[in-house]
């Protein structure tokens, strides 16, 4: 049964995906909000053949399903043993910790949004490659639906570009890449990388389909953050598919990415860097 923590609390037990650099989007969204809450935590990498295991040895269930209807293990995940909860979903972990820790580190994690939020438009031209993860379901519970649905819709965004990212995942071994490849249907890992033409297309594409949310974060012309000065968990999903991008893409392409409409995300990813401390 879950208790209130102890002050000062224990250090978590954090699960990600074995690789170097880190890039998985899901456990950075994760690890910003844990540095953003200034819990104590270390990490624990797990190679990808063994998320599986890690996960029902820790009794999480798989938070997704794949295409034929199978399940999908997948990280992070988070263990609390000051409350004995382990929850294994990016979203949730950020809910959990503003719900279980409400007045630590910067503080709360979910301030209302502004209206602008609610009239973003998004058009997707890039269909979802085939071993890109399954995106989050609808959520079911209500809780903080604006930054639900911003993070479905921003997920969605980044997932349909995610070949840009993929053959450059540095993975701990070939067992996650054959891994990888078994999903994808793919023979080898090059197979993977989207290259000449097609590329620069889905740059050309990733580009415009970020136009929209760059001008969410001119509401507040006092930046780097959608709401001005203050960071929320909206910045650290986006800032989560940033820090991905910065782990996978060609420098050249890099310095392309962050310098698109007037460096909003260049400027989002280094004012995230407080927070994206690697524990």
């Amino acid at each position: 049964m879950a208790t209130s923590p102890p002050n000062p609390p224990k250090t978590m037990d954090f699960y990600d995906i074995a690789m170097n650099p880190p890039a998985a989007v899901n456990p950075w969204k994760s690890r910003l909000a844990l540095n953003f809450k200034k819990v104590p935590y270390k990490t624990t990498w797990v190679p990808v053949p063994e998320i599986g295991t890690v996960r029902r040895a820790l009794g999480v269930p798989a938070c997704r399903r794949l295409a034929d209807g199978s399940d999908f293990y997948t990280l992070p995940v988070l263990a609390d043993p000051n409350t004995g909860s382990a929850v294994g979903d990016s979203f949730d972990i950020a809910a959990y910790l503003q719900a279980t820790y409400p007045d630590s580190g910067a503080g709360d994690l979910f301030p209302p949004l502004p209206p602008q939020q609610q009239q973003l438009e998004y058009t997707y031209d890039q269909d979802l490659p085939t071993w890109a993860p399954p995106l989050t379901p609808p959520r079911e519970d209500g809780r903080h639906a604006e930054y639900a649905r911003f993070n479905m819709h921003v997920d969605r965004a980044f997932s349909a570009h995610v070949g840009l990212m993929g053959s450059f995942l540095g993975l701990d071994s070939q067992a996650s890449r054959d891994a990888l490849l078994r999903r994808a249907g793919a023979k080898s890992w090059d197979d993977l990388e989207v290259k000449g033409e097609a590329r620069e297309k889905m740059v050309e594409s990733l580009r415009g389909t970020l136009g929209g949310l760059a001008r969410l974060f001119e509401t507040d012309s006092t930046g780097p953050f959608i709401l001005g000065q203050k960071a929320s968990y909206a910045d650290l999903v986006v800032g989560g598919w940033v820090c991905m991008m910065r782990g996978t893409l060609p420098e050249e392409e890099w310095r392309e990415v962050v310098s698109w409409h007037g460096g909003t995300f260049g400027r989002l990813f280094d004012a995230l860097q407080q927070f994206a401390e690697v524990k």
